[in-house]
């Protein structure tokens, strides 16, 4: 008399074909033994990278215990290199499975170099002013400062490049450090992990809107500094910090929060007292600071957005493009009113530099 005799694969065994419940359940939980004891890894689900690595797809497989049990924190023998890139990993990402992903798939290629560059390019600029005026500290009091074609005036507005090209210019040393020690502290984590793509938006979107509503708000004012582009992306990542306040396992991450809302505050109100002090020439008024609150609107809405699931893509995102429509209609809406508002409510200018 013939017996059968289940079917049996490579890393895998099926029961047979007429068999109880009980001995279909035994095999399949000895299937999924020899999968997660083998080396060779099931492709991960589709809403997954492909680029996914083995131990990322082996921590799925075998759930949050081993997540628990063997955390990326507690990983030694680590280079330099590997050790800031679990740090930038426990800075910035929420989740102990993201952490391990990032931590397993970063690779320096391409290196975070947008907000190096825009640092470099405003320190450069700041230089050349700086000789130019014989001025490092309140270059807002020189005569010429304005009279670059960088900086917003509301008399040249029409000139549309200066809606963005004024987040090169800033008034002083001490405007340009804070701006450059929060750009540099918080942004180039944040690429590491986001992209430049997704930072870059951020960072453009707070300042453009940060001009506008300079344009809007305070009409005879002009602007400069990169506070609406930077104040986006710190106000998303702390928002970010608060909303997964749980799983956020940075160091001393109380601490860090306050010296950021510190730092912003300082230079916030330095703003503020900046524009509403008596100016150097009384036909214009000093910069305004209004740049720094479209900046921290963008960050608490689109930029929260784009950082919050830095695995998903933005298109994916129902969230992400309420968001940006929301933000384009505040872009055409400030674009007519900075062609018809001006001359309709007979605004009275200051003169061009």
């Amino acid at each position: 008399m013939e017996t059968s005799s289940p079917r049996m694969t490579a890393g895998t065994r099926e029961a047979p074909v007429n068999c109880s419940p009980a001995v279909a359940a035994n095999a399949e939980g000895e299937e999924i033994e020899v999968l997660e004891s083998t080396d060779v890894l099931p492709m991960a689900p589709e809403d997954m990278s492909n680029k996914r690595s083995n131990s990322f797809r082996r921590a799925i497989l075998q759930g949050s215990r081993q997540l628990k049990g063997c955390s990326l924190r507690d990983e030694d023998g680590l280079g330099l290199s590997q050790r800031l890139v679990r740090h930038v990993a426990y800075e910035t990402l929420p989740r102990e499975v993201d952490r391990k992903w990032y931590f397993d798939s970063y690779t320096y290629c391409p290196p975070p170099l947008l907000i190096l560059a825009i640092t470099i390019a405003e320190v450069a600029v700041f230089m050349y002013y700086g000789f130019q005026l014989d001025r490092l500290v309140l270059q807002v009091s020189s005569p010429s400062f304005l009279k670059s074609p960088l900086p917003y005036h509301p008399q040249l507005r029409a000139q549309a490049w200066r809606y963005l090209s004024y987040s090169f210019m800033h008034t002083g040393i001490e405007h340009l450090s804070l701006n450059m020690a929060m750009q540099l502290l918080v942004g180039v984590p944040l690429e590491m992990v986001h992209g430049a793509l997704r930072i870059g938006l951020v960072y453009v979107c707070g300042v453009l809107a940060g001009s506008l509503a300079v344009s809007v708000t305070d009409m005879t004012a002009p602007v400069v500094g990169s506070s609406g582009g930077v104040y986006a992306l710190v106000s998303a990542h702390l928002a970010n910090v608060v909303m997964n306040w749980s799983g956020m396992k940075c160091q001393f991450k109380l601490f860090r929060m306050a010296m950021a809302l510190v730092c912003m505050s300082v230079e916030f109100g330095r703003a503020v007292w900046l524009r509403f002090y008596p100016p150097a020439f009384p036909p214009c008024p000093n910069p305004s600071f209004v740049a720094h609150l479209g900046g921290v609107v963008v960050g608490l809405t689109l930029g929260v957005v784009v950082l919050q699931n830095y695995e998903q893509r933005l298109q994916e995102q129902s969230l992400f493009w309420i968001f940006f429509c929301v933000y384009t209609l505040f872009v055409l809406c400030a674009v007519f009113w900075n062609i018809f508002a001006y001359s309709l409510l007979d605004v009275r200018l200051p003169p061009p530099p």
